[in-house]
């Protein structure tokens, strides 16, 4: 079944944020910050992982530097803050942080390597197993990212279905046409974007990340240039 990966993951997204919400009333704001800063070094970890799978540095220097203009130029982090507060005036939510939450857990589930390949695998072969993978491992996400931020993670799986979905469904469409070294130089930028939400969490420096999501664009594009 198509988007079967992304539907158990969304179900898991849920399960995961209605009981790290539960957590959230229930533990102490020093253990929560202790959570967030361990999340927080965890992307950081997984982002420069990811980031050492481009095989080609001027790729990713240059679709960093085009994303980062072109989303900042639209300014894709004003409209996604719209978005999320206009679904937290509908459920009638008083949580500060339900934009943080949103944002921070769909760029932590889905700038992943498992997100780019898994949708890829299910789109040209049907197979979920990497999706399903996944959503534990981002059911167990959310429970953390839920306990220090609230309810607004569950509401990263609006645009995580848009974005997860979009890649499974142009991957059925385009078949296996997307060479290995693309999907890598994907992988690689979305690392990078990893790097930077770990600093936002940490507290570092507020990097505005979601602006630079037209990067994996241009990673595409120039990789089917030049790699």
């Amino acid at each position: 079944m198509l988007l079967l990966g992304t539907i158990i993951n969304i179900g898991t997204i849920i399960i995961g944020s209605v009981a790290g919400y539960v957590f959230n009333s229930r533990l102490p704001k020093k253990i929560l910050n202790r959570v967030f800063q361990g999340i927080g070094l965890f992307t950081i970890y997984i982002g420069f992982d990811m980031a050492m799978n481009t095989t080609n540095f001027i790729i990713l220097v240059f679709s960093m530097i085009l994303g980062s203009a072109t989303g900042e130029w639209i300014d894709i982090e004003k409209y996604i803050n719209r978005f999320s507060e206009w679904i937290k005036r509908k459920i009638k939510s008083d949580n500060e942080s339900f934009s943080e939450g949103m944002i921070t857990a769909f760029l932590l589930f889905c700038m992943g390597s498992m997100t780019i390949l898994g949708a890829f695998e299910e789109g040209t072969k049907g197979n979920s197993d990497l999706l399903i993978a996944k959503s534990l491992m981002d059911g167990f996400g959310s429970l953390a990212l839920a306990s220090a931020l609230g309810i607004g993670v569950m509401f990263s799986i609006i645009p995580l279905f848009i974005f997860q979905g979009g890649l499974t469904l142009l991957s059925f469409w385009l078949g296996s046409l997307m060479p290995e070294t693309v999907i890598n130089e994907m992988t690689a930028v979305g690392g990078l974007m990893l790097i930077g939400l770990g600093f936002s969490i940490m507290d570092i420096k507020k990097i505005k990340v979601i602006n630079m999501l037209p990067a994996l664009v241009f990673s595409i594009i120039l990789a089917y240039l030049f790699a």
